[in-house]
């Protein structure tokens, strides 16, 4: 009787499919220039947080597509949101700065 070779496991290390798909999206998140401007002005400043309005200042662009560009960041946990008042204070989340300061540097 002759036995059937066993299925090979995983190289070890090897990505599932859930895992690789989740950094995908990582790192389309952070695959932008504007992305990485707006990541480096918040850990670049002097409380380590910002508003849209002094992000769009830095970068030159209109409020609009800053908003667009955070949204992407907030969604994908770079960054949180803070609401003082009539201000939303962004600030890099704990947990994935020493992530964005190796994307950074």
């Amino acid at each position: 009787m002759s036995s059937l070779p066993k299925p090979k496991a995983q190289l070890g290390g090897a990505l599932d499919r859930g895992a690789a798909e989740e950094l995908a999206r990582t790192l389309r998140a952070v695959a932008d220039p504007t992305r990485l401007q707006i990541l480096s002005i918040i850990l670049g400043s002097l409380e380590e947080r910002a508003t849209v309005s002094q992000l769009a200042d830095a970068l030159g662009l209109r409020q609009p597509t800053v908003t667009h560009h955070v949204r992407i960041l907030l969604d994908d946990g770079f960054i949180t949101r803070q609401q003082d008042g009539k201000l939303g204070w962004l600030s890099v989340d704990p947990a994935r700065r020493g992530a964005i300061e190796d994307f950074l540097q």
